[in-house]
């Protein structure tokens, strides 16, 4: 009986390893990878195909001073004009953490940066699997394909939650 006990107790920590891990998957990016935050790249293919989700974090890198990060509305962006009270990054080392669900804009605004040098970048954050918000009806964040659930947290929750429910389960001699 005390072996059993061991080996639910094993299972348990693992379960909550298990649990707690997804929430640590968050990704980081480098925005344009080698090529960092220049004009004349294109953010766009740059982005495509990437799945951005919350916790998630952009790398905006440039030389200090030569450009900057505008974090901009749909329309700012499409103008490529920052409003005076947009949040403005200027380090050339640039960490932004996707907080939110839902579209997401950043603009270079020095000189003609954005509307000539294209130097702007939309992306859509979904909402991590599991989330506050993330159940269907919630707006932008009922987005969120079921597959995510698979290649990121559900799969590894689910899971840990069926070998807490069997390590309680051996614990108390049910099983």
């Amino acid at each position: 009986m005390a072996c059993f006990r061991a080996v639910a107790l094993v299972i348990g920590v693992a379960a909550m390893v298990a649990i707690f891990v997804p929430s640590t998957m968050a990704k980081d990016y480098v925005v344009g990878d080698d090529n960092g935050w220049m004009q004349n790249f294109d953010y766009q293919a740059w982005a495509q195909g990437k799945q951005f989700y919350v916790g998630d974090t952009l790398l905006f890198k440039y030389p200090e001073g030569v450009h900057n990060v505008r974090k901009v509305n749909g329309t700012a962006f499409q103008q490529c004009v920052a409003p005076a009270d947009a949040d403005s990054l200027t380090s050339g080392n640039d960490i932004v953490t996707l907080a939110k669900p839902g579209p997401k804009w950043y603009i270079c605004s020095k000189g003609n940066h954005c509307a000539v040098g294209n130097m702007r970048l939309r992306i859509d954050v979904l909402a991590q699997v599991g989330s506050p918000g993330s159940a269907p009806g919630m707006g932008p964040s009922s987005a969120v394909p079921i597959s995510a659930g698979i290649t990121r947290a559900g799969s590894a929750a689910t899971t840990a939650w069926i070998m807490v429910i069997l390590g309680f389960a051996i614990a108390v001699g049910l099983y």
